[in-house]
């Protein structure tokens, strides 16, 4: 057991007032041999606390070992190590092996290690993005676009259907328009839409993204690869991302069951850490971008629409033809310009918004395997509208979600009642009963229709619009439009009211499968005699 400081001073204390090694002994209160030893490491100019190494068996075959670990590049196995220095001729145990590998590794890796240098960055410079695989909607992938604004701190999360460099563009064009302003860099790492390839280890960038750099007045980064302290913002924000909008165990949050009801968790996720003290600056990202928005420079008007595809016109049916194809277009883009292109076997449009909201993403779906609608962002912005299934010429693909103004749906539109007289206006004020009646009277071409309005009016005056105007939805219902009819079911509706018991009821239609008539099914019973049957041969 090795002796404190205190007890090394107190036998070279004693050795050096005796001169003896047994009478120190004797003094300080340890065995002779003990102190020989100490007062020899100290003539020598060890160090009293330094172990000494003894031989070891693995000793001969170090250096074979360090030659392992430096061909290997630090990631040789013990056991691997092991089998060969056995076929050498090593007697020892796996487990000497194993620590004598792990010490050499160790000294390998100490004059190899990376040392990172702190990143400060400086407001207005710099935005990260990344992708993270979201969750699955109907069965369908779907990823998140993150963004971070590395001084503030600032993070954005959009969702889309996919990495393409049309999507890439809607949503870094989202991206900046939620911000406000537009940085001097954009960093990412090297994806296909960013980095065509490498030469001499060295990214040659995509055409387009340098065009797109230069339209907001940026310039297109990428990272060094495995490099945290550059791009690790953005990393950790799709990390955060994934574990609170991904549904897992963990967070026991619910599948989504359309993209709106992802967008709106994006657009509450992003509000609630950019309005929550940050770690590091212990500051509302929300308030550092107010300050850092004097360091940015202005947005163009028009977004970067090259990657988007071909340029369309969306008509007054809401509308646009792709290969002699109509597709159509949620409301409210009649007349404006819409871009498509083709991904797989969809057919992309992307719009500008057209309603303010929070936050930004893909909302809605198709019944045709339809995708995203628009992003709601406070500002304008490029949006996903929708996808469709590519169709061929005679057989359009149409929407009934993007009419909610044609309830009749493919069918012709039904009639609807303008009054163009003192008469007419006065029977429609009734109610939508009276329209309902109307509409039914003259599909079923009932006579002396304006007679019975005016007969309807009269009612309505002595007995009030809401009880006429319930008799009037019952007779259209069940194609009451007699002379007295009308008066009947209101007497009717006023006694079920005085009884205070319910007017309306099921329907009872008059049909052929019940009749009072008697049946014949009595003279079932009477069987004719032999003598009455007439024979025949």
């Amino acid at each position: 057991m090795a002796k404190s400081d205190a007890e090394l001073m107190d036998i070279f204390h004693a050795y050096d007032l005796t001169g003896c090694a047994w009478s120190a002994a004797q003094l300080a209160g340890c065995d002779p041999k003990t102190v020989q030893r100490y007062i020899a490491l100290r003539d020598a100019g060890g160090l009293p606390a330094e172990r000494v190494s003894r031989p070891r068996s693995i000793d001969p075959f170090l250096v074979k070992i360090e030659e392992k670990v430096e061909r290997s590049g630090g990631k040789v196995r013990a056991d691997v190590v092991h089998k060969d220095l056995v076929a050498m001729g090593f007697r020892g145990s796996e487990r000497t092996t194993r620590r004598a590998v792990a010490a050499i590794k160790d000294s390998w890796r100490a004059g190899r290690r990376r040392v990172y240098r702190p990143w400060i960055p400086e407001p207005g410079m710099w935005l990260q993005w990344d992708w993270g695989e979201g969750p699955r909607i109907a069965g369908r992938r779907t990823q998140l676009f993150c963004a971070w604004l590395a001084w503030s701190k600032f993070r954005v999360v959009l969702p889309s259907w996919d990495q393409t460099l049309g999507s890439l563009t809607a949503c870094l064009d989202a991206t900046l328009r939620i911000i406000g302003a537009a940085p001097t860099y954009l960093l990412t790492d090297n994806p296909r839409t960013v980095t065509v390839e490498h030469i001499a280890k060295i990214p040659v960038r995509h055409p387009q993204m340098v065009e797109l750099g230069r339209h907001y007045g940026c310039v297109v980064h990428t990272c060094e690869p495995f490099d945290p302290e550059s791009k690790g913002g953005v990393e950790n924000t799709v990390k955060i991302a994934k574990a609170d909008l991904v549904p897992t165990t963990t967070n026991l949050r619910s599948a989504y069951g359309s993209v709106a009801e992802l967008e709106d968790a994006c657009a509450r996720w992003a509000e609630q850490v950019n309005h929550r003290l940050h770690r590091a600056t212990h500051r509302l990202p929300a308030h550092m971008l107010q300050e850092e928005l004097a360091r940015l420079h202005p947005l163009p008007a028009e977004p970067y629409a090259l990657a988007l595809g071909e340029e369309r016109l969306v008509g007054e049916d809401r509308t646009v033809r792709w290969g002699d194809v109509r597709y159509s277009v949620p409301p409210g883009h009649e007349g404006r310009k819409v871009w498509c292109r083709v991904h797989g076997d969809e057919l992309v449009i992307v719009g500008r918004r057209t309603q303010p909201g929070p936050g930004g993403g893909p909302d809605g779906g198709g019944p045709d395997g339809g995708g995203p609608a628009e992003q709601q962002t406070g500002s304008a912005g490029l949006a996903e509208l929708w996808r469709h299934r590519l169709s061929t010429p005679g057989r359009p693909r149409i929407v009934e979600a993007h009419y909610p103004d044609h309830p009749g749906g493919n069918g012709p539109r039904q009639p609807r009642a303008r009054p163009q007289t003192r008469a007419e206006e006065r029977f429609l004020a009734i109610g939508p009963g009276a329209e309902a009646w109307l509409i039914e009277a003259a599909a079923t071409g009932v006579a002396r229709i304006r007679a019975k309005m005016a007969r309807a009016i009269e009612l309505a005056s002595l007995v009030g619009a809401e009880r006429v105007d319930a008799a009037l939805g019952l007779a259209a219902i069940h194609g009451r439009f007699g002379e007295s009819d009308l008066a009947s079911i209101c007497d009717h509706l006023a006694r079920s009211s005085a009884a205070a018991g319910p007017a309306a009821g099921p329907a009872a239609i008059a049909d052929e499968k019940h009749s009072a008539q008697p049946g014949t099914a009595s003279w079932a019973a009477i069987r004719a005699t032999p003598k009455d049957r007439k024979i025949t041969n």
